[in-house]
């Protein structure tokens, strides 16, 4: 609900300065459903107005969560089949760097499988914006993130890095709890050294208004508007979700995001620049490790400058059907902080225009792969 009504949906929430509980909605001009058909799920179980009966019911891996997540998808289809031969696109942000590979995979797997024709589902490609993808590698890469944009000393980034080796460690290990634990003391140790609102933009004065868009949504006049029942609460990530999904956290999904790319499927990566959890140095990281046979000439092909309206907009690595995007003046949450340049690039992703439409090339200064 977040992405439909502080991000990226066809109205957003609009906060009266002098009060808290006064909620108005304007339209969204960086709307992503100016050419497309959205639709939004709260995911997993639990999180948002999702319900679960009991906390066992809450899935503990990516693969359960992917299993409801296609339940969801191919019902829709089912009781709106105009939009079943359409293809699909799915997208989402944050953990959700797990979520998107897992339920693209899963629907690869299942078309290949037992599936008739009339009950696959028309998987065009997915899109994951500042995700936790691959997380051995992208805690290694917040110590130097963080020094090189001038936030920490050189003593504060070896503190850090110990920390971050500690987790990367107990991952290898298959201790999961415990290397969850150490990632989560990486990232309150670098709030702590840099004292910063949020981590999730450093250049920012105050957080994101999530917190305000999750009373909005617990108010009970919007719950009758959006059919919810008054009964039903609103969660933003319920203690019952973070604690079923703690050991998940540090495992990687990095060989379902190979799958997709190998099963010919889009991918789009991209971050905002300014994000400290996991942005454009975290994201490049894994990327680099990518057991895909496109991989060395994706790293060489040209990162190309995005501009929109003659301003810079962002940076554009593309590499057959992998995209990787740095958003310029955007945090962790990008339709927020460029409505106008996100809706750009995901409408030209999708539609293989603007720079995501050109041929690929391989940068001149390092030559080319047979």
């Amino acid at each position: 609900m977040y992405g439909n009504f502080l991000e990226l949906g066809p109205w957003r929430v609009k906060f009266q300065e002098q009060r808290h509980d006064s909620f108005t909605l304007e339209p969204n001009p960086g709307a992503w459903n100016r050419k497309f058909g959205i639709l939004f799920l709260d995911n997993p179980i639990g999180a948002g107005f999702s319900m679960a009966s009991s906390p066992q019911e809450i899935p503990r891996d990516e693969l359960s969560v992917a299993k409801h997540l296609f339940i969801a998808i191919t019902t829709f289809l089912q009781l709106n089949q105009s939009f079943k031969s359409r293809p699909l696109y799915i997208a989402g942000e944050s953990y959700a760097g797990k979520y998107v590979p897992a339920i693209g995979y899963y629907i690869l797997n299942k078309n290949a499988g037992q599936l008739t024709e009339h009950r696959r589902v028309n998987l065009a490609g997915i899109a994951i914006g500042n995700g936790l993808t691959d997380p051995v590698n992208q805690v290694a890469t917040h110590a130097s993130n963080a020094y090189f944009s001038g936030l920490i000393n050189q003593r504060q980034k070896i503190e850090l890095e110990k920390l971050q080796s500690e987790a990367i460690d107990l991952a290898k290990l298959g201790l999961w709890s415990q290397a969850t634990n150490i990632r989560y003391a990486v990232m309150d140790s670098l709030q702590k050294m840099t004292g910063l609102a949020t981590m999730f933009d450093y250049t920012k004065k105050v957080p994101y208004e999530i917190n305000r868009v999750t009373r909005f949504l617990q108010n009970e006049v919007v719950k009758r508007a959006l059919g919810v029942k008054e009964s039903v609460g609103f969660h933003r990530c319920s203690d019952a979700v973070k604690n079923a999904l703690h050991e998940d956290v540090m495992k990687s999904v990095k060989n379902m995001v190979e799958m997709v790319l190998k099963k010919k499927s889009k991918v789009l990566l991209y971050q905002g620049q300014y994000d400290l959890w996991d942005g454009v140095a975290s994201t490049e990281a894994w990327v680099r490790t990518l057991g895909w046979e496109e991989t060395g000439n994706f790293l060489m092909a040209e990162r190309k400058v995005w501009k929109r309206d003659g301003k810079v907009a962002g940076y554009v690595q593309k590499w057959r059907n992998l995209s990787n995007v740095a958003v310029f003046g955007a945090g962790h949450l990008v339709p927020v902080d460029q409505p106008l340049n996100s809706q750009e690039m995901i409408e030209n992703w999708v539609l293989d225009q603007g720079l995501f439409g050109e041929k690929d090339l391989l940068s001149n200064h390092w030559g080319t792969f047979s």
